[in-house]
């Protein structure tokens, strides 16, 4: 009997081992589980924070250039417009350009702007050490005029009637976005003047450009409202940091040169500057005079200088000023 008993009961206990076991192993692997659904969903908000962090002001050249590509459309769309209308006898020198592929690359433009702002607008609010150490940096601190210069190009582009240089929304906006680019330039050319480690010699970079350009951007618009006065300060401001910037810049004063490389295309800045402020003086004056033909021919000289090794480039370039303004 007590043979039969000590044999069930060992059977009993190695039967009941291997449940225990398994279920051992069960309680493990859901542990486990839940541990690598934690960690994964931990490892995708750190991914989402480290987006925030490589996030940067210098993404807003996406929507500057694709902006600046809307004004460019709509100021040939309205030039072959009047050309067709005032030609007798012969066509334009500009077919008509489809005002579809217009307003899908003015979409485009605005869904970008409003994309990366809202972007940055987390990034203000979980990353605002960064934003202010790029506020303080004399390369980055340039992008921050890249938004309010999208709006800027973006509303002067505007296919919409309610958005016309005579409606108030069009001064709503025009107060939006200028007057974050007149505070900047308070801050930058206040710098400038002041403070001793933020001289212009020393923090000049390509990327300065942009300060200038939003002047002049500014300008244009408010020239375009009717408002002559207020957009020959501006540009009177923008063109007199101009000339103090280039010469700065082509004299290479020590830590002018001070650009990451894959920052360098910002160069092209160089002949982006005289650019605009040919077209704001043209706003300004209501004609293409003299003085916008000399602005004109400087960009254009500054261009050839950055493409010398491009002659092609710069040739067929050269061939399409020559037939726009013919």
């Amino acid at each position: 009997m007590e043979l039969v008993v000590e044999t069930t009961a060992s059977s009993s206990s190695s039967l009941n081992k291997p449940h225990d076991g398994g279920s051992s192993s069960n309680n493990n692997t859901a542990a486990s589980s839940n541990k690598a659904t934690s960690s994964h969903g931990g490892n995708n908000l750190l991914r989402r924070w480290d987006m925030l962090t490589r996030f940067h002001a210098g993404y807003f050249r996406i929507s500057l250039a694709l902006s600046g590509q809307a004004l460019l459309w709509r100021t040939l769309i309205s030039d072959s417009a009047a050309a067709s209308s005032s030609s007798s006898g012969h066509g334009p020198l500009l077919p008509l350009l489809p005002s579809v592929a217009f307003l899908l690359l003015w979409s485009l433009a605005l869904l970008a702007l409003l994309a990366l702002a809202a972007l940055y607008a987390a990034r203000c609010l979980l990353r605002f050490p960064a934003v202010r150490a790029e506020f303080r940096h004399h390369v980055a601190m340039n992008y921050l005029f890249a938004p309010w210069i999208s709006g800027l190009l973006l509303l002067q582009s505007a296919p919409f009637l309610f958005l016309r240089p005579s409606a108030p929304p069009y001064h709503l906006l025009w107060w939006a976005f200028s007057l974050p680019i007149l505070a900047l330039d308070v801050k930058v050319y206040g710098q400038w003047f002041t403070r001793g480690r933020k001289f212009l010699s020393m923090v000049a970079n390509p990327a300065s450009h942009i300060t200038v350009i939003g002047n002049l951007v500014t300008a244009r618009a408010a020239a375009r409202m009717g408002w002559h006065e207020g957009a020959v300060a501006i540009f009177a401001v923008g063109a007199a940091h101009y000339l103090v910037l280039f010469v700065t810049l082509y004299q290479r004063f020590l830590g002018s040169d001070s650009l990451p490389a894959m920052l360098r295309p910002v160069f092209f800045l160089f002949f982006a500057a005289p650019s605009m402020a040919s077209l704001a003086w043209d706003a300004i004056s209501a004609s293409f005079d003299t003085c916008c033909k000399m602005l004109f021919f400087l960009s254009l000289f500054l261009f050839a200088s950055l493409v010398r090794r491009r002659l092609f480039l710069f040739l067929f370039y050269l061939i399409l000023c020559i037939v726009i303004f013919a």
